[in-house]
């Protein structure tokens, strides 16, 4: 991915957003019209070189990782002030949170493996070999089971949470993007990009059970989820946000978006779902319903600003952006920090 494209990491919602949004979804619209426009909050200053990819969040713990070349940065989420680095994770591009366990994984695209990390120390207990160059990364809580999505193989390697042990090495029919988990469900999505479908993974028989065209969406890259109304929604190459049935596959709505998205979020609670593009726009439309998707807002942010990630208990949205380096994409010389978006 150009993290957590997360191209990025996405968990069930813990039971009090899930009966807010369940309340929040049956209201008629009036009631929602107490969210705010997004706006800019805080400029979190980082500094440094070099690429940087997706965003996660750990809500509880307040911290937010942030990919960036050669180790992760971790940002205290209510106080916006970086706290620490997870080092030597040559070429990561993402990081998974493992809360229950207090583990973290990250995905080192160079070296073709993945560091467990105590989420506590931010130490390095071990490595394990993933396939070529793994990119999106996540934790399945139901079976405490990480899955790397490794670009050049074509691949997912599942790896056991705890002991770092390799379980098995899934085949996909192209290149992953990102990925999302619905542990209620015993499933993971991911985006194969290059031939614009979706893949569903049983995640106790580790076996594709399910590939679906996305088509009108054209190489999908960002990713989420509502877990409570079974939808996904996919950030497409061709300037659109699709809505996916995550039962059956059905693209049931779509709506437009900027140029070069990386990353899609949603909101259980206000039921907003976000897309992030490298044009220096983010997306937010509305889920008015299961079949009905609706832009609420267009919000300017900066130019390759791409992929983002959303804190559930204030509904912040963080974006990491940088000076581009001439002719990169992704690279920056400078200035490398994160932007922060609220309805406050």
């Amino acid at each position: 991915m150009l993290a957590m494209s997360t191209r990025r990491q996405n968990l069930v919602a813990p039971p009090v957003f899930a009966l807010l949004a369940a309340l929040l979804a049956s209201a008629p619209l009036s009631a929602l019209e107490a969210v705010k426009p997004y706006r800019l909050i805080h400029d979190i200053q980082i500094g440094g070189d070099g690429f940087w990819d997706y965003l996660s969040i750990d809500s509880a713990a307040r911290r937010l990782y942030v990919a960036h070349a050669t180790h992760a940065e971790v940002i205290d989420l209510d106080h916006d002030t970086l706290v620490g680095r997870i080092a030597d994770t040559p070429g990561i591009h993402g990081v998974a949170v493992a809360s229950d366990i207090k583990r973290l994984y990250t995905s080192n695209g160079r070296e073709s493996r993945s560091s467990i990390v105590d989420a506590t120390t931010l130490k390095t207990e071990a490595r394990v070999a993933t396939g070529a160059e793994p990119d999106a990364i996540l934790y399945e809580p139901g079976q405490q089971e990480v899955y790397t999505f490794n670009g050049r193989a074509h691949s997912v390697t599942v790896f056991n949470a705890h002991s770092g042990v390799v379980l098995t090495t899934i085949a996909l029919p192209g290149v992953p993007e990102f990925a999302v988990v619905d542990a209620a469900a015993g499933r993971v999505y991911a985006n194969i990009e290059d031939h614009s479908s979706v893949v569903a993974i049983d995640t106790q028989r580790h076996a594709i059970v399910e590939t679906w065209p996305a088509a009108p969406c054209k190489g999908a890259s960002g990713l989420a989820l509502d877990a409570i109304h079974r939808r996904l929604f996919l950030g497409c190459e061709n300037n659109m946000m699709a809505m996916m049935d995550s039962s059956n596959g059905k693209v049931l709505a779509q709506v437009p978006i900027g140029h070069g998205v990386d990353a899609n979020a949603f909101d259980p609670v206000t039921q907003l779902a976000f897309s992030s593009c490298g044009d220096g726009t983010l997306t937010i439309a509305h889920e008015d319903s299961p079949d009905i998707l609706r832009v609420v807002q267009t919000l300017r942010t900066a130019a390759g600003a791409r992929t983002m990630a959303i804190d559930l208990q204030t509904h912040r949205i963080y974006l990491a952006v940088g000076e581009p380096a001439a002719g990169s994409v992704g690279k920056v010389t400078g200035n490398f920090r994160v932007l922060v978006y609220g309805m406050e």
